[in-house]
């Protein structure tokens, strides 16, 4: 993400969303004790969502049926985890504005306000 400064907040002529999101704590991880969690079905005060404004591409895996039928056929299978994968494509500039979010380390400090610049979990795109 970037932070953006006091001329980028206001651009004219162009569509702004602030994400909203929370932090989900699990103590018993060893790996990833906070990680945090974007709902981009929240509703906006016209009542449209982040979600509900983005194009859903075509369904590109096959049915589990399928995927598991393919297991036989073979005698070597290869298996990955894509999960990180989204946070390596980047979004355009204009599009990232769909994607701000507010923060700030304490309740003592200003808020400040970022605009995530890659495919994000809880948006219909990822």
């Amino acid at each position: 993400m970037s932070e953006l400064n006091s001329k980028d907040l206001l651009i004219p002529d162009s569509k702004v969303f602030y994400l909203p999101h929370h932090a989900v704590f699990k103590e018993t991880s060893l790996t990833t004790k906070l990680r945090v969690v974007f709902d981009g079905s929240a509703k906006s005060n016209n009542g449209l969502s982040l979600n509900d404004t983005l194009m859903i591409g075509p369904m590109v895996q096959q049915d589990l049926f399928s995927i598991i039928l393919r297991f036989r056929v073979h005698n070597y299978v290869i298996t990955s985890d894509i999960t990180k994968m989204y946070r390596q494509i980047l979004v355009t500039q204009k599009d990232s504005n769909l994607q701000r979010i507010l923060w700030r380390e304490n309740a003592e400090q200003d808020l400040k306000h970022y605009a995530l610049r890659t495919v994000t979990y809880g948006t219909t795109s990822a």
